[in-house]
């Protein structure tokens, strides 16, 4: 039995070899070659060269597609090439974690050729399931995303408005850095996986959303003060410290800035292990739930700051 080549794993996944030039490939299109190579760097992928042939009859007609997208008018270039930004970074980081998954549960320490090939086969049975599922979860995510976002939309303006208040909050492991000295790479990497999934876990129990993974740290956003607690009480332990504020938020490129997210982010470094730390704001609107104020701090770029601490 052989090594899998390169050519062999990009037929499985992408389809017949390629056939097109980067000018071809937008002329068969119909697309201009400059939107085809701006399409194609924003999916992350390195531009080729004039006379390389790189491209394929599937990339043909995804290029095609966006020229349908385009031609209808609710699409404009600028539009196209951020959907291309946003699927190819989620994607490119999809597609590895998922590689590293199935090679770790199907490949030995020392695979011979045969465990590659084997990893091969079981790659090519179980795509066809695997695009559906991703398709179907990409599907209930946008109808998630896009409910939140009427939730945050003020609906007796008429404009949807640009900033959106909300409660943001931040889960830190405390002491990962010594830890991530004293563990081996395996140790090290069941621990952030199983903080990372213990978040998402106990963040979606509570209709919260979790935003990014940062190793050893999280952060989450929840329409309601109370989620927001709620989660955080369910999270926190003796190894964790939780921050949390309460404001206007920009969301922007599936993340979330502004100065509340900077004080969630200072009130965390300021939280003892197993504590959670609470701004005035998120303290204000919670009813029922045990807090005790702490001495006001002085936090550069932000100012006077009262927090508080929330008890379980």
């Amino acid at each position: 039995m052989t090594r899998p080549t390169a050519e062999e794993i990009e037929r499985l996944f992408v389809g017949p070899g390629a056939s097109y030039t980067r000018l071809q490939v937008a002329q068969a299109a119909g697309v201009s070659s400059a939107l085809a190579e701006r399409l194609w760097r924003a999916l992350g992928f390195a531009s080729p060269t004039d006379d390389e042939v790189v491209f394929t009859e599937a990339d043909v007609a995804t290029l095609r597609r966006v020229r349908t997208m385009l031609d209808t008018g609710l699409l404009d270039e600028a539009t196209s090439i951020r959907m291309a930004r946003a699927l190819g970074q989620t994607t490119a980081r999809l597609a590895q974690w998922q590689a590293e998954i199935m090679i770790g549960a199907l490949l030995p320490a020392d695979p011979s050729d045969a465990d590659l090939e084997r990893v091969l086969l079981a790659a090519e049975k179980l795509l066809p399931d695997f695009e559906q599922v991703l398709v179907h979860v990409w599907r209930a995510q946008l109808a998630a995303a896009g409910t939140r976002l009427l939730t945050m939309a003020d609906l007796t303006d008429e404009t949807v408005p640009t900033r959106a208040t909300l409660a943001v909050g931040f889960a830190d492991l405390v002491s990962f850095t010594r830890r991530s000295r004293e563990l081996g790479e395996d140790e090290l990497a069941e621990l952030v996986e199983g903080f990372e999934s213990r978040a998402a876990d106990v963040i979606a129990a509570h209709g919260a959303r979790l935003v990014k993974t940062l190793g050893d740290e999280v952060l989450f956003t929840a329409a309601d003060p109370e989620q927001a607690a709620r989660v955080a009480m369910e999270l926190v332990g003796d190894d964790m410290r939780i921050g949390l504020a309460y404001g206007p938020v920009l969301p922007m490129l599936g993340d979330v800035f502004g100065t509340t997210v900077n004080l969630a982010s200072r009130l965390t470094t300021l939280a003892r292990p197993g504590t959670i730390l609470l701004d005035s704001a998120l303290a204000e609107a919670l009813t029922g739930f045990r807090l005790v104020r702490l001495r006001r701090r002085a936090l550069r770029g932000l100012g006077l700051v009262q927090p508080f601490v929330l008890r379980r």
